[in-house]
């Protein structure tokens, strides 16, 4: 069956700014779930001059502890690749992000967007839809695809929130 999650947001900053302030936001104390982020691979497209970088970030395990009881929930990190393309000349950053930990039972998965606005220059939209579909649980599949998706909604509203207060904290008040 699965599960999906959709967030948009326009911050009021232009896109160099956003950009810059997402690929350098964590660790921070704002989200102490996000432990470590770790650069991977970084590439330039020499003819197209796009930034591909993979990153896995690692965060505490949120499931809750009485789940834990189950031996494969038992562990102390969950692990995330995430792969970004940065375009400057065009002002979009695609991003691709999924769990490591448990992938043979369930997928999550999240495609977001930064890009310039078209309706003001000096400010970037963010896009992102996010699905999880769990296996191998059985009729518990459902009960678990709801807890991660409302787990999921909260953790984007949160992650929204941090980007606006980094933000505000680097560069001051929104651009109008």
């Amino acid at each position: 069956m699965g599960a999906e999650v959709v967030a948009h947001k326009v911050y009021c900053y232009p896109f160099q700014q956003v950009v810059n302030t997402y690929l350098n936001k964590y660790p921070t104390p704002l989200e102490k779930n996000v432990t470590a982020i770790t650069t991977v691979e970084e590439q330039i497209d020499p003819a197209t001059g796009i930034v591909y970088r993979r990153r896995i970030a690692t965060c505490n395990n949120v499931v809750p502890s009485f789940l834990r009881k189950w031996s494969i929930l038992k562990i102390a990190n969950i692990y995330l690749e995430e792969e970004s393309w940065l375009d400057m000349k065009t002002h979009v950053m695609n991003l691709k992000s999924r769990c490591l930990t448990w992938a043979q039972y369930a997928s999550m998965s999240e495609e977001s967007v930064y890009r310039e606005s078209k309706h003001n220059s000096n400010w970037t939209e963010f896009s992102q839809k996010g699905t999880i579909s769990i296996t191998g649980a059985g009729y518990l599949n459902c009960v678990f695809e709801k807890f991660a998706q409302a787990f999921l909604k909260q953790g984007a509203k949160k992650s929204i929130a941090v980007m606006e207060k980094i933000l505000e904290e680097k560069y001051g008040n929104p651009v109008a």
